[in-house]
């Protein structure tokens, strides 16, 4: 194995002919995949990978100068495909992943046959707090409407993103300054931090096994890593290359996440400039595929066995 495979902790299943590569994006890992693999390794080999910064990935590996803009994670997915020698794979990317493959593949489209994103986002952004979700402050659940600007900002972290500042035909756009106020909460208690944001990112609560599976995940991550990458998620903006992406794009939506919401999978659907198409399913958390991989499996069969129609 080289040291990039051995960095990634990247592994091939099944026997197969075609390759399909999943790719896992925040607080998870590769085990986010284990609903969807038995039914592949028939007729795929498998590539699964970790992204540096996971909790499963030596963090000495992390180099933050690298990872501060989505070019370095598809570096290096462009350096394990290139490493086993994959000449065409169909691409499964969940979340910040979704952007990586899409980053990826317009350098050598020639490797990806399609990508298949699922919630992903082109641009991460919020400017308020909806009156009906809650957030647990101290110890006790409070309005965030009642909460002062800052301590709100805070909030808006705890649950992902909530709302959006309209910008032409797209919700978007935080300032730099309301930025650094939510980095500040999470680097201030990660562990508190983790504990509100898993649930509402999943769409449970701590009893669901699918909570308690991204718990451990998320704080499998090296705090200030974690740090790192979320900061470049949320700073990333990815709008501007959509129109570049030859590859056709599936994208696969919750009909509720708290972080993706149906219009920008709608937004994805008429700025790339490849063929693409959506689907929204009746799941609800940014992470279907672990919370209900009875609906997800089945949708994501669907469109890895068939293309979109000319």
């Amino acid at each position: 194995m080289g040291v990039v495979e051995e960095a990634h902790n990247v592994k091939v299943v099944g026997s197969g002919t075609r390759f399909i590569v999943l790719a896992h994006g925040f607080g998870t890992d590769q085990s986010v995949w284990k609903h969807l693999i038995p039914h592949l390794l028939d007729e795929f080999r498998v590539v699964l990978y970790d992204n540096m910064g996971a909790g499963t990935t030596n963090p000495d590996y992390f180099d933050f100068e690298r990872y501060s803009t989505l070019q370095g994670y598809a570096y290096d997915l462009l350096a394990i495909l290139e490493d086993l020698h994959v000449s065409s794979c169909i691409f499964v990317g969940h979340s910040v992943s979704a952007m990586i493959g899409t980053v990826a593949s317009i350098s050598r489209p020639d490797l990806f046959a399609k990508i298949i994103m699922i919630s992903a986002s082109p641009s991460h952004c919020c400017s308020f707090v909806h009156s009906h979700y809650r957030a647990i402050i101290v110890g006790r659940e409070c309005s965030p409407l009642l909460l002062d600007r800052a301590t709100t900002i805070r909030v808006a972290l705890c649950s992902v993103i909530y709302g959006y500042l309209n910008e032409a035909d797209y919700f978007g756009g935080f300032e730099q300054e309301d930025l650094d106020q939510l980095f500040d909460a999470m680097g201030a208690n990660y562990k508190a931090w983790c504990s509100g944001f898993a649930p509402m990112a999943v769409g449970g609560d701590m009893e669901s096994v699918a909570v308690q599976e991204f718990s451990r995940t998320l704080f499998n991550m090296r705090p200030d890593i974690a740090f790192s990458v979320l900061q470049t998620i949320f700073q990333s903006d990815m709008r501007q290359i959509l129109s570049l992406v030859t590859v056709p794009c599936h994208i696969i939506q919750s009909k509720k996440d708290l972080a993706v919401p149906v219009v920008v999978a709608e937004y994805l659907h008429q700025h790339l400039g490849s063929k693409s198409i959506v689907e929204v399913m009746s799941t609800e958390g940014h992470l279907p595929q672990l919370s209900s991989p009875d609906v997800v499996i089945p949708v994501l069969l669907k469109h890895i066995h068939h293309d979109i129609a000319a």
